[in-house]
């Protein structure tokens, strides 16, 4: 796969849909915590609008703390215009950063994060999600997969001809799988198995 054409095309994609949102949506809680509908938009143009070196004075700012560091500049990104915002997007869609697959989670990730709160369909293709789950499961993804949530599990994708591992069975389709992985418990009710228990209680703890 090439990563950083796919990354692009999902940059792509997030701006359209973000442009299709109403003000209310753009108002909503997404599955981030942190951050409403508008302010993922916020954080997915950090890469193109701060930079390494802008994220560093930020993080510093924030007494070192990488997450309250993204919150705030997510927040202040937030604050321009959805079409500015979109805009940067599609402008710099073809961007290389240091991490490819990193920003290809993210893309992947965000668009859904967004989506599933608001009972929107929009989602990134399966070969995404399948080159996103190889990389889960191949290097346990720092920042993105706690070392701790797969071990002694099996998981298997029933969207499309994928599995990994040979522990207790966790099933379902590719976005759920990496949801949940992810740490979204949103997506928990779309597997099945018995390894959905374990993996209930790992992310939840």
């Amino acid at each position: 796969m090439d990563v950083v054409s796919r990354t692009a095309a999902n940059r792509r994609l997030l701006a359209d849909f973000f442009d299709g949102l109403e003000e209310d949506q753009l108002d909503a809680r997404s599955l981030c915590d942190a951050w409403s509908v508008r302010e993922v938009l916020g954080h997915l143009v950090m890469p193109v609008t701060v930079g390494l070196g802008g994220f560093v004075v930020q993080i510093v700012r924030a007494r070192g703390s990488i997450d309250r560091a993204s919150e705030a500049l997510a927040a202040r990104l937030a604050e321009r215009p959805v079409a500015e915002l979109t805009g940067l997007l599609r402008e710099h869609a073809d961007l290389k950063v240091p991490r490819p697959m990193g920003q290809l989670a993210d893309t992947c990730l965000h668009l859904r994060d967004c989506a599933r709160p608001l009972g929107l369909a929009t989602d990134a293709d399966l070969a995404d999600w399948r080159a996103v789950l190889d990389w889960f499961t191949a290097s346990r993804a720092s920042g993105f997969v706690d070392r701790r949530t797969l071990p002694g599990l099996a998981l298997r994708a029933t969207d499309q001809d994928w599995s990994w591992g040979d522990g207790t069975e966790v099933a379902g389709p590719s976005e759920a799988l990496a949801m949940t992985v992810s740490g979204r418990t949103a997506a928990l009710d779309d597997l099945t198995g018995p390894g959905v228990v374990v993996l209930r209680e790992r992310i939840t703890r």
